[in-house]
């Protein structure tokens, strides 16, 4: 790779970095083909507790990390997904705190629920999958936004 084509790259990483402040987007990915064999993926995103990754095909290059997340209060953990009333994805897509928009939410916080009872759907693939509740108790903190992106493992809401 040439050094005039690494300049382009960050200045088109920086672009896209300036679309997602200026467009208020959480995140926006974008491949760049330069041939066969040859390609440039960017994901800059907001909401990742992951660094941001850069892959030229074949090998991955790391990236600048993406803004921290705001602080958590100083009586919980400092990592939601350690708190033990914890409820985590368990599988990657977009979740959905109602059925549908304009619906009610499935839970809010202070609400009582069963096990089993629907915390939200995350829709992966154009399958809506219903997350239910795996233990009783009281929804004490909802950790996502409606339509928010989730990744595997991340913590969606704490029920004590």
């Amino acid at each position: 790779m040439t050094q005039s084509r690494n300049d382009a790259d960050v200045a088109f990483i920086k672009a896209l970095a300036e679309l997602l402040n200026e467009n208020d987007l959480s995140e926006v990915s974008v491949k760049r083909d330069y041939g066969e064999n040859d390609s440039l993926n960017v994901k800059v995103s907001k909401i990742s507790a992951q660094p941001a990754q850069i892959q030229y095909a074949p090998a991955p290059v790391a990236a600048a990390a993406p803004s921290a997340p705001a602080a958590a209060p100083s009586d919980t953990p400092a990592d939601p997904a350690q708190h033990p009333g914890a409820v985590t994805s368990p599988m990657v897509g977009t979740a959905y705190l109602a059925a549908e928009p304009g619906a009610a939410n499935f839970v809010s916080i202070g609400a009582q629920v069963s096990e089993g009872d629907t915390l939200m759907i995350i829709e992966a693939m154009k399958t809506m999958n219903h997350i239910p509740a795996p233990r009783a108790g009281t929804v004490k903190r909802i950790l996502i936004s409606d339509g928010s992106p989730v990744e595997f493992g991340a913590p969606l809401m704490i029920i004590e």
